[in-house]
């Protein structure tokens, strides 16, 4: 099979099953399954529906396509992600992006659980994602291209101004304090050590996850417009006495599901609007 088929049989799919044409779509990452509420769903399509797309095993992340609208604003949501740590390759996690992309998205929002680093952040925080670090010992964009993609891709500026702004606006209407910091992203699955934590944070680091920044990576090859967003679900190992545990994690992010629910409908409300005067 050549590069890019896969994710084109994919699209068509998609795009047979459904008849809205999103221009914007969300993947809904741990402590965000909730949005999927929102969706006045027109098309529902489990992953193992969908050629190439990989099976995912991370708790809170349901495994299905979902295609309709918040409000008046046609999205394609993704309820789940496909994980490095999981022992998919970089491109079985990055597919569901490329699939997308021949869909015809232009705009993505990712969304994330992550770890606190920075004192500034603490259990309970949203994050706007500003910049990254890829520590995650693989680059999304090797191997293989479809005719016509650039190899080198420039990362001066992977997130999005407009859609920051957006967010900002978001947070605004419905009374949440959004943060704002540089996000690492490391293989996983272990949570990282003491001196991990004390090193990422001379870097500049203020949140550490396990995913995202390869998905961002892709968008910004295919020239998707990207913003992504961090739940803060546990202080860094270091920062409290407290040993960390995944099902603090899930515990953490269920109490935060209903704001983060307000604040993407809140940002697809924005987005549409600005959508709107844009065109």
């Amino acid at each position: 099979m050549r590069p890019g088929d896969a994710e084109q049989q994919a699209a068509a799919k998609i795009l047979r099953l459904a008849k809205l044409r999103p221009q914007l779509a969300i993947i809904l990452g741990s402590g965000f399954d909730c949005c999927a509420e929102s969706v006045q769903a027109k098309v529902r399509i489990p992953y193992s529906e969908l050629p190439g797309f990989p099976r995912v095993s991370a708790a809170g992340h349901k495994g299905e396509l979902i295609v309709g609208h918040i409000g008046k604003q046609p999205v394609i949501m993704l309820r789940g992600r496909a994980h490095f740590y999981e022992g998919h390759s970089m491109s079985a996690v990055t597919f569901a992006v490329r699939a997308l992309a021949r869909c015809g998205i232009e705009a993505l929002l990712l969304t994330n659980a992550s770890g606190a680093i920075s004192p500034r952040l603490e259990v309970g925080n949203f994050m706007l994602v500003k910049d990254h670090i890829n520590f995650m010992g693989e680059n999304p964009l090797q191997g293989a291209t479809v005719r016509n993609q650039d190899r080198f891709v420039d990362l001066t500026q992977v997130y999005d101004p407009g859609l920051q702004h957006t967010l900002s606006r978001a947070a605004k209407a419905c009374r949440l304090r959004l943060k704002t910091g540089v996000y690492l992203a490391v293989s996983g699955p272990s949570f990282e050590t003491p001196a991990e934590i004390r090193a990422f944070a001379k870097w500049g680091v203020h949140a550490v996850g396990m995913s995202t920044v390869p998905e961002a990576m892709v968008a910004r090859q295919l020239g998707i417009r990207v913003a992504a967003v961090s739940c803060i679900a546990n202080l860094a190992a270091g920062r409290s006495k407290r040993p960390i545990s995944h099902s603090e994690v899930i515990e953490t992010v269920g109490r935060m599901s209903e704001a983060a629910r307000a604040f993407i409908e809140e940002f697809v409300g924005f987005y549409g609007r600005s959508s709107e005067l844009s065109h």
